[in-house]
């Protein structure tokens, strides 16, 4: 699709990051076509994308802590945290947002605090997650489909977090209850009621939590059919799970709920011995087949894993954009041309070209990024941060 045909992205228009990892003092100004970071490994290509990630809810693409954040990291600062900061401008249309994030420096003796910030006022993890809507595809990801359930669960939770800003916070609910029951469940002589509310708390959040994956699950598989499977391979979603099985067919809330509080007190002697809970959304897995070949995701070559990995989250993106009352979602790609022939790497740079949000990639080779020609943005990095303006 010519450029000119494209209506203007959901973008980011600049980012600031200080004493992030090992930016300093970075500033990009960015247009909505793609960004493409180009540079040796090392460099702090990652370092950005992971940056853009600070600013939805969560630990960003590694899972690191706060403290570890800060250039130097918490070694270089005797195991005190230092401080650092993002900031970012979003536009879409005429409309701009200000986020940012970051560890700051407490005027009294308690520490550095994490700070996040919506257009000047304080932000909580739903605001940032309705402001900065994004997915994103890393190098650890590419055997999803072969590691372990708890993978595919995290990630199928993240794309969940994406259109339910509320997920997160459930989830967190959920854990938090699950532990306090395995904890109790190791006492001699255990509190009843206190674990009857327990197990009723956990019903209502992994109710809830099952009923958000399955709706993702639906707005999903709407979104892979409605695109050509070409270069990226149809795939076919389920998800494995008591309670989510149960929403599939149909169920209540309130049944559901009901019958897995019912469990949970069935099986309390069970779930002591084992040292912990054998049934509930935490359990869950989500299987994923090849569409085309008929085969389990997890048999398919390096490259079909890639390309199916690829075609959900580009799917993902697309079904989020069509959420009422919610702008587009940035998509993140590292080392993106990983594991992907000239055609595919070609056909993926139409896909994100024809995306209503802006998309962000890394690459240790500006030729891995020649199918876009000239309607993306590169930056190259060397040891130093920003080697030189973008290529227009």
């Amino acid at each position: 699709m010519p450029a000119s045909l494209i209506p203007a992205r959901h973008h980011v228009a600049l980012l600031q990051l200080s004493d992030f990892r090992n930016h300093a003092d970075l500033l990009l100004r960015l247009d909505d076509r793609p960004v493409c970071l180009i540079g040796a490994n090392g460099v702090g290509k990652t370092n950005i994308l992971e940056a853009l990630t600070m600013l939805a809810p969560g630990r960003g693409l590694r899972g690191a802590a706060s403290e570890d954040l800060a250039r130097g990291g918490s070694e270089a600062a005797g195991r005190r945290a230092r401080a650092w900061s993002v900031f970012a401008e979003l536009r879409q249309g005429q409309e701009t947002r200000r986020l940012g994030v970051g560890l700051e420096s407490a005027p009294d003796a308690s520490g550095p605090k994490r700070m996040a910030r919506l257009d000047g006022r304080a932000a909580t993890s739903s605001d940032l997650a309705k402001a900065a809507r994004m997915a994103w595809v890393i190098p650890a990801m590419d055997r999803l489909f072969a590691g372990p359930p708890g993978d595919r669960r995290r990630f199928l939770d993240r794309l969940t977090l994406a259109r339910a800003s509320e997920h997160g916070s459930v989830a967190g609910a959920y854990e938090r209850a699950l532990r306090e029951r395995q904890r109790l469940l190791g006492e001699p002589r255990p509190d009843g009621a206190w674990l009857t509310g327990l197990e009723q708390e956990m019903a209502a959040h992994g109710a809830a939590l099952a009923a958000a994956r399955v709706e993702t699950l639906r707005h999903l598989r709407q979104a892979i059919a409605a695109r050509p499977s070409g270069a990226f391979p149809e795939a076919i979603l389920a998800l494995e799970g008591d309670l989510e099985a149960a929403f599939e067919a149909g169920g209540v809330s309130a049944d559901i709920e009901e019958d897995f509080a019912r469990s949970l007190r069935a099986f309390r002697g069970r779930d002591g011995a084992a040292g912990r809970a054998l049934l509930g959304p935490h359990r869950s897995d989500l299987l994923v087949r090849h569409g085309p070949k008929d085969m389990p995701a997890s048999l398919s070559s390096t490259g079909e894993q890639k390309a199916l990995l690829l075609g959900i989250v580009i799917a993902h993106v697309r079904a989020l954009s069509q959420d009422p009352g919610a702008g587009p979602a940035l998509l993140l790609l590292d080392e993106a041309g990983a594991h992907l022939d000239a055609a595919r790497r070609e056909a993926l740079a139409m896909e994100l070209l024809a995306l209503p949000g802006q998309s962000w990639l890394t690459g240790t080779d500006a030729s891995l990024f020649e199918a876009f020609d000239r309607q993306a943005q590169r930056f190259w990095l060397n040891e130093d941060g920003l080697s030189h303006a973008p290529q227009v």
